[in-house]
């Protein structure tokens, strides 16, 4: 055991900073008003400080298959900070974790994700200020490009540094931006009628139609 790999851990100090940091920009940008904004908002940033508690602070995924890693993978020093990168590790990425193709992927997908949540809160924004309903922009391609931003962070987190806490809330977190959009859509058919129920019909939820879109830009 190197002398790096006992420093690995136990950073709690970063671990808090990253998370404020992370969350802090997130809220920049999605701009939470709502109780229900505040509670999704607030799941986030539970799947951050979960995820960066394993990456500085203890590492309870590794520990706890600590035995089956290390029989299964004996080349790697799983006490070091570059193992907490699972995917990496066990695909054989030899070279700096963090120029392996499952983290550049990572770094794709959050980066992806911030700017839709961006985005979509300017659109949003917007329409709002004329009690119009959002169509234009990113809305003109799915209905929920903020919660699909959350969405994009979260998987690119679990690409990057993957530990049974976040893989557990992912689902859990999934199913709840699944449930307010439709909350949403709900409030939204209420409040716009018909030309909600036009919008909805040929605009996808989360997933942009890919074919629809260059078929209508020839």
């Amino acid at each position: 055991m190197n002398h790096e790999s006992i420093q690995a851990y136990g950073l709690w100090g970063l671990a808090i900073v990253n998370s404020a940091i992370f969350i802090l920009f997130a809220l920049s940008f999605f701009k939470p008003k709502t109780d229900t904004d505040w509670r999704s908002f607030s799941a986030f940033s539970a799947f951050l400080i979960a995820l960066f508690a394993e990456m500085y602070g203890f590492p309870l995924t590794i520990y706890l298959f600590s035995g089956w890693l290390q029989s299964h993978f004996p080349q790697v020093d799983w006490l070091s900070h570059d193992a907490g990168h699972l995917l990496e590790m066990m695909f054989g990425w030899e070279s700096n974790p963090h120029f392996g193709p499952f983290h550049l992927l990572s770094f794709a997908l959050i980066g992806a994700g911030f700017w839709l949540i961006s985005k979509g809160w300017q659109e949003l924004y917007t329409a709002q200020q004329t009690s119009a309903l959002a169509t234009r922009g990113l809305y003109a391609r799915i209905q929920h490009p903020q919660y699909a931003g959350f969405i994009l962070i979260m998987t690119g987190f679990l690409f990057q540094w993957l530990t049974l806490l976040t893989l557990g809330m992912y689902p859990i977190l999934v199913y709840m931006y699944l449930t307010l959009a439709k909350n949403e859509e709900h409030t939204a058919e209420a409040e716009f009628g018909e030309r909600w129920l036009q919008y909805a019909q040929v605009t996808p939820r989360f997933i942009p139609d890919w074919r629809r879109m260059f078929s209508r830009d020839r």
